[in-house]
């Protein structure tokens, strides 16, 4: 086993682009590390650079304690899994999953030996015989993987494996990728721009954009105290709302658009800067979770006019609109800056038993203990 540690990490193409810029970040033994992003953020280049498959302009790379910036991909000892899967057609599957012992000129016996205890770790035992067209989506993915596995790499890297499977598969395909590596214990890096599947798969998540690392941390660590905004506005779906509000004098109280919201001390405790931003404007964020149906709940309120209900059996997504700004992140949209815009649209997940009706003015119970707050300029976590 071996760990991976990315050490200032550049990569600056001939043309000027910038495209990774000062990566750090470490992968354990055995730990299942997500980079996720949105598209273009350098995720895919940063796996790459692991890979060997692209130089690295400046920084160091450590594949156990060696730096391997000069070693060639083949001798890094590690295996990459693509998202087109890269299977010769006109071979079967155990002849897949044995090409890279094949090559290395393995006995014949010992590469039989190991294609199969591969075999049997991905379920494909049956399918031995087979060629990649008589498989399905999901199976040509595993055959891919054991193409990886059965090297006995160091390090596991995926770049997006699941985003040719449709929805259904795709779900079944995660826990399926999360068994075969905790199977193996080696450590993983896995791309993705799908943030669920990176909330649901990593040990630690780490979140790119432009190039620049935003936070790694456990998935619940990101979504319960995220750095900034954009991480904020990145995980979690639906995502955060986001608005526009103005602290009042002492910070017992915020307004948001005409309305106003009451803090209570423990959300004080919780987040001492806020006192710094008492009569200034910040950013507050509410999860949709946390914006059940008020009913005659006591505490803050927010009241909003319902656009649309959407009914998931379990629960309902209420859109609604209310008279503030609503905050969107760079990156998370397709504005190249951070914009605030006028519509104050929101989702609040709410028990299917409430009554709440399009056209109608719902009011939605603040789960307080849940609040986010950012610096509007910065886009820091206050």
């Amino acid at each position: 086993m071996a760990t991976v540690d990315l050490e200032q990490i550049n990569k600056v193409y001939p043309n000027g682009f910038h495209a990774v810029k000062d990566l750090d970040l470490d992968v354990r033994e055995g730990e299942f590390m997500v980079l996720v992003g949105p598209s273009g953020c350098g995720k895919t280049t940063a796996l790459r650079m692991v890979a060997g498959l692209e130089d690295i302009s400046s920084g160091t790379l450590r594949i156990g304690d060696k730096p391997v910036n000069d070693v060639t991909p083949k001798d890094r000892d590690i295996a990459m899994v693509f998202q087109n899967y890269a299977l010769y057609p006109h071979m079967t599957v155990a002849e897949n999953i044995g090409f890279a012992l094949t090559m290395r000129k393995l006995p014949k016996p010992e590469i039989r030996a190991k294609v199969k205890e591969t075999a049997e770790i991905l379920g494909l035992t049956e399918w031995l015989d087979r060629k990649p067209g008589q498989l399905s989506g999901g199976q040509r993915q595993r055959v891919a993987m054991g193409r990886a596995i059965v090297r006995e790499p160091s390090v596991f890297l995926m770049d997006e494996p699941l985003s040719n499977l449709d929805a259904k598969l795709r779900v079944q395909m995660r826990a399926e990728v999360q068994r075969i590596q905790r199977r193996i214990n080696v450590a993983t890096m896995y791309v993705t721009h799908d943030q669920v599947e990176a909330m649901t798969m990593g040990d630690r998540v780490a979140v790119m954009r432009a190039g620049v690392l935003q936070q790694v941390d456990h998935p619940q660590v990101l979504y319960d105290r995220p750095d900034n905004l954009f991480v904020a506005a990145f995980i979690g779906s639906p995502a955060m709302n986001l608005y526009e509000a103005t602290l009042t004098e002492g910070a017992r109280s915020f307004r948001l658009g005409s309305q106003g919201i009451d803090l209570p001390a423990s959300v004080l405790a919780a987040h001492p800067g806020l006192a710094a931003y008492a009569g200034q404007k910040i950013v507050v964020g509410l999860r949709p979770e946390h914006l059940p149906a008020a009913n005659c709940a006591a505490g803050p309120v927010l009241a909003g006019d319902v656009d649309l209900v959407e009914a998931l059996g379990s629960e309902l997504m209420v859109h609604f609109t209310v008279d503030a700004r609503r905050v969107r992140a760079e990156g998370t949209t397709s504005a190249d800056e951070e914009a605030v815009t006028e519509s104050g649209e929101g989702v609040a997940r709410v028990d299917p038993g409430s009554k709440v009706k399009v056209g109608e003015r719902a009011r939605f119970a603040i789960k307080t203990d849940g609040m986010q707050f950012f610096d509007p300029d910065s886009g820091s976590a206050i």
